[in-house]
């Protein structure tokens, strides 16, 4: 009786909680890869554990606070904007200097995955704290969990994108694409697009993606060309 009691008190939702992070730290992992991607190899490894680890950490404090905080109209508009502008700065070609310090490359890569982190990482803390169903034990322990997840996530993407850069543009345009997603679910207009253009929900997300791709890319050629 105690274990049935603690299956489904437990493991079920632990097992739930870790589902939630498999499915939704593609985009993450996405992120860590092209923030760290310029970086020399060793600061790489560093940028993506100290990035996750720091990333994870912050997503608890958040996920506490979550149904508070997501139900605050304009959040999601604001969160989905600063997407869009980390979309569009991660398009931009390097500026190749070799006489920039190693430690400020890598607290940029850590800032920029932290930030990015934090932007995509509302929706995931709201599924995550539903799972947990109140227990601060499961929701520690789950998101723990996922920090291997990201962190070979993204190192596996770090070496796919040496091969084939083409996955920088991709990662933009998917950022670009969860910006759109976050947006259209404010609470400020969510209630208003579901009665009046509920196809926004399809289109909006593709609109984020080709504002990433469109702006990015268009301020990368002038950036390569004025070089």
């Amino acid at each position: 009786m105690d274990f049935t009691f603690s299956i489904n008190d437990f493991w079920i939702p632990l097992l739930q909680i870790i589902g939630v992070n498999i499915v939704l730290s593609g985009d993450n992992a996405v992120v860590i890869a092209l923030a760290a991607r310029s970086l020399p190899p060793a600061q790489q490894r560093k940028a993506i554990f100290w990035g996750s680890g720091a990333a994870i950490a912050m997503r608890i404090v958040l996920t506490i606070f979550a149904v508070k905080l997501l139900t605050l109209p304009y959040l999601k508009l604001a969160g989905a904007g600063l997407l869009l502008w980390i979309g569009i700065q991660l398009l931009l070609p390097e500026d190749g200097e070799e006489n920039i310090k190693s430690s400020d490359d890598l607290m940029t890569a850590i800032k920029t995955i932290l930030l990015a982190d934090l932007v995509m990482s509302l929706d995931n803390v709201i599924g995550v704290a539903a799972a947990a169903k109140g227990s601060m034990l499961l929701l520690v322990i789950g998101l723990a969990v996922s920090i291997p997840l990201v962190i070979f996530g993204a190192t596996m993407l770090l070496k796919i994108m040496e091969r084939f850069p083409i996955i920088v543009t991709i990662g933009g345009t998917l950022l670009g694409w969860v910006a759109g997603e976050m947006a259209v679910t404010d609470p400020a207009i969510a209630a208003w697009i579901d009665a009046n253009m509920s196809y926004m929900h399809t289109l909006g997300p593709a609109i984020g993606a080709v504002i990433v791709l469109g702006i990015g890319k268009t301020m990368g050629r002038k950036k390569a060309h004025s070089a």
